[in-house]
């Protein structure tokens, strides 16, 4: 049964996140808005403290990943990905772009720490890596990836274009999806780390976008790029009866990671509309009937109403994958709720809140902004309703469409 208190242990980690979020990502977020592809310095020195929180075994703090391997000594348990979660939450009531922007944080590294074998994590854990998996003709179809990474010796040739590349220039490394034999579907389908400086690895243009301005969005290409067979996470072997699974277990760590982002910035707007609201005279009465309060307090409180059902998916997903259930179905519905829930809760907020809501007066029209892409990347709704469908009503890929 699951506690719906924040657990004791997480009790000083979100404390500290929330102190950062506050006294770091606040007070620059505007300013990295405007400064579109311009780094944020400022995270350099939160960045190393996130280092430390990690090495000191307190977690939490960054990247985490999904061990399907480790041991399980029995009993419930209020992990890494729990902590993640609830660290992510708070520093994206701060800024969603910013945590996006912050180093060796990156949905890469989940992507390590979830399939890699422990000789790869000792190797790669301390870089900063970056996910490559949407193509110019792939998007939300992960099966349907082109790029392709052929066998020649002790390594892999890789070929193919990257497209919306989250920290694609400023990390280290990517980790790059492509498929071993195309004949195979997804089931030939694997993940490399390939590093910065790899000859053949270019960074063609970054993208101009609606939302998370101060995060840099890459385009990348792979032209005749080598990379160390070592360098593929997980296992070569082309397991048609595994499918798809061994590399769709990164997406059960990171779905939840991008649900906690998506309900720390419908958060952001919930506070600061309530706020709003008062100093307008409209009490948000919780012991009256919606329908007996004034009209924007009833869509406050419905709105809030979603929130709250996506928090709680979203913390049942990563307390799921902490306890070593297979959470698939749970991380997809956390996704879909919470990216459906962060525009709506953002677009009504501004709606709410009137002039103040359109302006650059107010963080508002900002996170409306942010709030899209929370919705789509990692798997779209539609994508994520499709998963859920698929797993309610027992049916593969092939069967519903």
């Amino acid at each position: 049964m699951i506690n719906l208190e924040v657990p004791k242990k997480a009790k000083a980690l979100v404390n500290q996140a929330r102190q950062a979020a506050t006294e770091v990502f606040r007070p620059i977020s505007r300013k990295y808005d405007r400064a579109e592809h311009a780094y944020p310095s400022e995270l350099d020195m939160l960045a190393a403290l996130l280092d430390g929180l990690n090495t000191s075994g307190e977690g939490g703090a960054g990247a985490a990943g999904v061990r399907r391997g480790d041991d399980d000594k029995g009993g419930n348990r209020n992990g890494g990905n729990l902590l993640t979660v609830l660290g992510t939450i708070e520093l994206c009531w701060g800024d969603v772009a910013l945590l996006l922007s912050m180093p060796r944080q990156g949905l890469g590294n989940a992507a390590i720490a979830s399939v890699a074998n422990d000789e790869q994590l000792a190797r790669f854990g301390k870089l900063w890596a970056a996910m490559a998996i949407t193509e110019p003709d792939c998007g939300s179809d992960s099966a349907a990836i082109t790029t392709t990474a052929t066998k020649d010796g002790d390594d892999y040739v890789l070929n193919g274009e990257k497209i919306f590349v989250t920290s694609g220039e400023r990390a280290d490394a990517v980790v790059v999806w492509a498929t071993l034999d195309r004949t195979q579907g997804r089931a030939a389908i694997k993940s490399f780390v390939v590093e910065k400086g790899t000859p053949g690895f270019e960074v063609v243009r970054l993208e101009h976008k609606l939302g998370i301005r101060a995060s840099d969005t890459a385009v990348l290409r792979f032209d005749n790029c080598r990379v160390p067979a070592q360098n593929l996470l997980g296992t070569p072997d082309i397991d048609t009866k595994k499918g798809f699974a061994g590399v769709m277990q990164t997406f059960d760590n990171t779905r939840p990671l991008v649900a906690a982002m998506a309900i720390g910035v419908a958060r952001a707007a919930l506070e600061e509309t309530r706020g709003l609201l008062a100093e307008a005279g409209v009490e948000v009465d919780y012991d009256k009937p919606v329908n007996a309060q004034h009209a924007a307090a009833a869509t406050f409180l419905r709105l809030e109403a979603d929130y709250e059902a996506a928090y709680l998916l979203t913390l049942e997903s990563a307390w799921m994958a902490d306890n070593r259930k297979p959470n698939s179905l749970e991380a997809s519905m956390a996704k879909a709720k919470a990216g459906r829930t962060v525009v709506d809760v953002t677009l009504r907020c501004v709606e709410l809140a009137g002039t103040l809501g359109y302006t650059e007066d107010s963080l508002l029209e900002k996170w409306a902004r942010d709030a899209k892409i929370l919705d789509i990347f990692e798997g779209t709704q539609q994508i994520q309703q499709l998963i859920v469908a698929r797993k309610l009503l027992g049916k593969s890929s092939k069967d519903l469409k």
